[in-house]
């Protein structure tokens, strides 16, 4: 992996959050499941073992809005999912959303033939007749744990990966790495991971794309 000069970082992420961007590259480990008993979610610790980012949905939660929190607790990111539309569809915010925030992100699930290997489709928020930017675009098999995410310049900025063996054991599909290039944001990152999760894992039936 390329390790970037922090006085001229090659890659910049759109929304900068200071407690989730780093100056090296980040390797994270994404454990999916919930610290809190009776949830599901995510629980993601740092290269140290520290506790990075967590997810916790009540079993009462219907998954159209997922919030995205650091170790303490402090949300950094909102997705909710719009309904009606022809494929998965879901917007990215900024924190703890409110129902009349704007978006900083769409993110559409990929269903042209024409690219299979893509999955997922980030653009800028398109409001007010401004045109939809494509930002990033997420690529690979989430089911086998390997995915890349490339700028709209076609540079990796985070890859997702099937965690080692540890003497012979496998971790299956619920553990597994993100690593993020520097100055990237991780948390960014991870929505994409939930989302990734919501759209094609295992638990996912035809309702719900």
């Amino acid at each position: 992996m390329t390790r970037v000069h922090p006085n001229s970082p090659l890659f910049e992420s759109p929304i900068l959050n200071s407690s989730s961007v780093s100056e090296d590259l980040s390797v994270l480990t994404v454990w999916q499941k919930s610290l809190l008993l009776n949830c599901s979610g995510f629980t993601v610790f740092d290269s140290n073992g520290n506790l990075k980012f967590r997810v916790d949905n009540y079993p009462s939660s219907n998954f159209s809005e997922i919030v995205l929190m650091d170790a303490a607790g402090k949300p950094l990111f909102t997705l909710r999912r719009k309904w009606l539309s022809f494929a998965d569809h879901w917007y990215v915010y900024d924190g703890e959303a409110a129902p009349s925030s704007t978006p900083r992100f769409s993110v559409r699930k990929h269903v042209s033939f024409l690219r299979s290997n893509s999955l997922l489709q980030v653009t800028t928020y398109a409001g007010g007749g401004q045109a939809a930017m494509p930002v990033y675009d997420v690529e690979g098999s989430f089911s086998r744990r390997s995915c890349v995410v490339n700028d709209e310049k076609n540079r990796t900025v985070a890859k997702i990966l099937r965690k080692e063996t540890v003497r012979g054991a496998d971790f299956g599909g619920d553990v597994f790495r993100l690593v993020v290039q520097p100055g990237f944001d991780a948390g960014l990152a991870m929505t994409f991971v939930i989302l990734l999760e919501r759209m094609f894992g295992s638990g996912v039936t035809a309702i719900d794309c």
